[in-house]
């Protein structure tokens, strides 16, 4: 608890104040009176002043604090990641003053009990298995599964800056209307009808830097979920001071949109359907897509980040 000290002068203005009604009151030299009446307006000035050096000193210490927190966070999921099994650098038993392993990326995907072809088919497509994974996560820094070296170059590009939210951002409709796709219940709070939310990334792939990931670890008990989860993140960011990368290799069709674009040397990161917010009969289709549109394993190996 901090408490700010009243700013000096406010007793004095009161006091001139009442000095001020007095020779009023008592019919004084109109002269005097405006005299009284400028020290009164310079004094409130210097009050206005300090106040609001008082407040932007409690502003610049709620900052601080906040960042001390988002840092011991950090510091103790690396911590508990490392303590649990987490693979470390060859040469940490050789240094005298071991380093904490650092990674370039954690990717998770979205999945269901139910959904075991499709996992089936990413795991024969962009994600490694058994001694290639270890090696991935090893060399690469590359850490959970589903990565192609194209969305490790494009990370790299960004890892220097802070508070990064990378994706194909949109702004679509707030639909108000019951019963349909996409339904926003909670859609007065975005003004009237026919009102479009927010920029934000499409949910089928989009990355956020580690800062931002532990700021919405350690927030997320308060932090508020709209009925579709890439609103609520965008939502998040609102208010913070975050850079939106706009990057549309992302967000690529299949083909032959992303087989053209591989053709011409701009291979994309992910390649969807939008009508189906992900590939059309995904356990059938993927290995195509795959074939058709990725990089090939060689440059995932190749590729330094």
């Amino acid at each position: 608890m901090w408490t700010v000290d009243e700013p000096k002068g406010i007793a004095r203005r009161a006091t001139l104040e009442a000095e001020n009604l007095k020779l009023v009151s008592e019919g004084c030299n109109p002269q005097a009176v405006s005299t009284l009446m400028s020290e009164v307006r310079r004094d409130s000035k210097e009050i206005y002043n300090e106040v609001y050096k008082s407040h932007n000193a409690i502003q610049t210490l709620d900052k601080t604090i906040s960042n001390l927190e988002m840092e011991l966070a950090a510091a103790r999921a690396e911590h508990d990641f490392i303590r649990n099994g987490a693979p470390l650098s060859d040469d940490l038993g050789k240094s005298e003053s071991p380093k904490k392993r650092k990674y370039l990326m954690v990717i998770g995907i979205n999945t269901a009990f139910s959904s075991r072809k499709r996992r089936d088919s990413v795991r024969t497509t962009w994600m490694p298995q058994g001694e290639k994974r270890k090696r991935l996560e090893e060399e690469k820094g590359i850490v959970i599964r589903f990565v192609i070296a194209t969305l490790g170059e494009t990370l790299v590009r960004h890892r220097k800056k802070q508070r990064v939210y990378i994706g194909c951002m949109k702004s679509g409709p707030v639909l108000n209307q019951k019963g349909v796709r996409y339904h926003e219940p909670e859609h007065w709070k975005f003004g009237e009808t026919g009102n479009k939310y927010f920029r934000h990334a499409t949910g089928q792939l989009y990355a956020i830097s580690n800062d931002l990931a532990t700021y919405i670890s350690i927030n997320q008990h308060v932090l508020h979920k709209y009925a579709n989860e890439d609103v609520s993140l965008g939502s998040w960011f609102i208010g913070l001071d975050v850079e939106h990368i706009d990057d549309r290799r992302l967000c690529c069709g299949t083909p032959p949109d992303c087989e053209w674009k591989a053709q011409a040397g701009n291979i994309c990161v992910a390649s969807f359907d939008w009508s189906c917010s992900g590939i059309c009969s995904s356990a059938n289709k993927i290995k195509e897509v795959h074939r058709r549109c990725g990089e090939g394993e060689k440059i995932l190996w190749s590729a330094t980040f």
